[in-house]
C-alpha cells in the first residue's frame, strides 16, 4: 500500500493563489460560501446556518491531514491571503494509488480561471508527490461548469449514475470522472 505523509504540510503556490492549511481564522470565509444555497446547491452537504455549523469542516480536515488518509487546502489570494475557496482529496484509496479530488470557489471569484491554477497544482502534487495512479472526481451531472474544469485537464467520464444521492429531500444523478498519471499534461 503506498504511504503518504503531510507532515510537515505541503503549501503549494500558483501564480495567484497560495494553497496552505486550513486555520480557525479562515471560519468566517468558509462561511461565507458555505452558507449560500446556490453554492452548495452541487454540494451533498447542509447549508451551514451559523460559523459553528463550519467547526466540524475543519475538524474533519484536520483530523484528515493529521491522520494521512486525507488533505484539504484552502485556496488563498496571494495578495491578501484570504481564503476565497477550498481544493483536496477528501477521499484516498492508497491501497489502490487513488484518490477523489473536491472543490468548492466562492461565486465571486468565478470565471478568472483561478480553478484551473488550483486544480493544475493540486493534480501535479497527486501524481510527483503522492505519486498516485489516478485521480477521480465525482460532480452532479448538472454541474457543467464543474464538468468543463475536469474534462480541460483530461478527466473522461466513466459513469452516471442515476439518482444515487439526495440534496435537499431531491435525489440527483452524479458523474464519475478519471485520469491516469499517464494521462496528465501538467
Amino acid at each position: 500500500m503506498l504511504q503518504i505523509n503531510f507532515t510537515p504540510f505541503p503549501t503549494l503556490e500558483t501564480e495567484r493563489l497560495i494553497l496552505r492549511r486550513i486555520t480557525n481564522d479562515d471560519v468566517p470565509d468558509i462561511f461565507a460560501f458555505r452558507s449560500d444555497p446556490e453554492v452548495m446547491k452541487y454540494i451533498p452537504r447542509p447549508v451551514a446556518k451559523t460559523h459553528e455549523d463550519v467547526l466540524p469542516v475543519l475538524e474533519m480536515i484536520n483530523n484528515g491531514i493529521e491522520k494521512n488518509e486525507s488533505i484539504n487546502w484552502a485556496m488563498a489570494d496571494k495578495e491578501s491571503n484570504r481564503l476565497i475557496g477550498m481544493i483536496g482529496y477528501p477521499r484516498m484509496d492508497l491501497a489502490h494509488h487513488r484518490a477523489e479530488v473536491g472543490y468548492v470557489l466562492h461565486p465571486a471569484y468565478h470565471g478568472k480561471g483561478l480553478m484551473q491554477e488550483a486544480l493544475k497544482s493540486v493534480i501535479g502534487y497527486a501524481f510527483q508527490g503522492m505519486k498516485l495512479h489516478s485521480v477521480s472526481a465525482i460532480i452532479d451531472a448538472d454541474n457543467t461548469a464543474s464538468a468543463k474544469v475536469l474534462e480541460r485537464f483530461g478527466f473522461r467520464k466513466e459513469a452516471h449514475f442515476k439518482e444515487d444521492f439526495l440534496i435537499n429531500g431531491k435525489f440527483r444523478d452524479s458523474v464519475y470522472y478519471g485520469l491516469l498519471s499517464s494521462e496528465f499534461k501538467g
